[in-house]
């Protein structure tokens, strides 16, 4: 009880309103939130702590940067969409607050294209030299959802986003977590595109994720392990957050002589054996269930690489088609 008027009484307030109707549509700043709201920082961030402090609200910092967004779990995520869903469609307040909004994610877009613009050319020239993405990304989708109840998600290094953009509307909630502020900002300017909900973006360590123990269903790293300097402790990490009977699926090259990609693109490792892999899972605790090897095309002077796909499950009670009340992904406990 004492929870529940805590909240509405940190929601009683035209301007907190406001907030809970903008902030259920993306993760901002203060600074943006003040560019919509039309009001000072320090009043704009006395409505964001009461509201945190009420549950309504997560905070969260990413660098120097503090994000806010509508709560994601627990009490607060129920009332918050409660309360939202009570606002009258057409509010004419509420309109040119999203069209502020509109104009704040545009904004982000064209910081993120022109990131994309710089580093194209070296993102394409690996594309070229493997599968193409869409057989990759096929055959992810088919490893993880064929009989599958995804319930949390959690993308490792997730860079542009783009696994929870493939994944995140076949999940109750999904979370991409990178060290990079910059992919992160390139990767929240994506979803706002792609219109992909119950997400969020965290800047963390792989080796020590802000992520509960067994609390997500489905775990990916996806190109990833090659950049590690220790790759076998981010594959024991993502097991420590997966739930008995989860699933970890693991997309990165196999062996390969590519010099180039260490010096121009910061690949610690050219590519994995599959018994490196499995020696990893095996430490990890976690029970390998399938291996898909896709064979790259014909390169420019037979220089190709081969993209390997693995899933490991984590021993326990088997996922059942029930879709069961889960609690928050990330650890509030800091």
């Amino acid at each position: 009880m004492d929870e529940l008027l805590a909240g509405l009484r940190a929601a009683g307030e035209p301007t907190r309103l406001r907030l809970l109707a903008i902030l259920a549509k993306s993760e901002l700043t203060v600074t943006e939130l003040t560019q919509i709201l039309r009001q000072s920082q320090p009043r704009v961030s006395r409505h964001l702590k009461l509201m945190c402090e009420a549950g309504l609200l997560d905070r969260f910092r990413e660098g120097s940067w503090v994000f806010y967004r509508r709560s994601q779990s627990g009490a607060g995520l129920k009332l918050a969409g409660l309360l939202t869903g009570l606002i009258p469609v057409g509010d004419p307040t509420i309109a040119r607050d999203i069209e502020r909004l509109d104009a704040v994610r545009a904004a982000r877009s064209e910081r993120a294209a022109e990131f994309f613009r710089v580093n194209v050319d070296e993102w394409n020239r690996i594309r070229s030299l493997h599968v193409p993405e869409a057989k990759v990304e096929q055959t992810i989708v088919e490893l993880v959802t064929k009989g599958r109840v995804i319930e949390n998600f959690v993308d490792l290094g997730t860079g542009t986003g783009r696994m929870i953009e493939l994944i995140g509307p076949k999940a109750s909630t999904s979370l991409g977590i990178d060290l990079s502020p910059e992919m992160l900002a390139f990767a929240r300017a994506t979803l706002d595109q792609s219109g992909v909900e119950h997400c969020s973006l965290r800047q963390g360590d792989l080796y020590d994720l802000p992520v509960p123990e067994e609390a997500a269903d489905l775990v990916t790293l996806h190109q990833v392990l090659h950049y590690l300097d220790d790759p076998a402790a981010a594959v024991a990490e993502a097991a420590r957050v997966l739930k008995p009977g989860g699933r970890l699926l693991i997309a990165d090259f196999a062996p390969h002589e590519l010099d180039f990609l260490r010096e121009e693109q910061a690949h610690r490792r050219l590519g994995f054996s599959e018994e490196e892999v499995q020696h990893w899972l095996d430490m990890a605790g976690l029970t390998m269930t399938e291996t898909r090897r896709l064979p790259a095309p014909e390169g420019e002077g037979g220089e190709t690489l081969t993209v390997v796909i693995y899933t490991a499950d984590k021993p326990g009670a088997r996922q059942s088609a029930k879709v069961e009340q889960v609690g928050t992904l990330e650890d509030t406990s800091a």
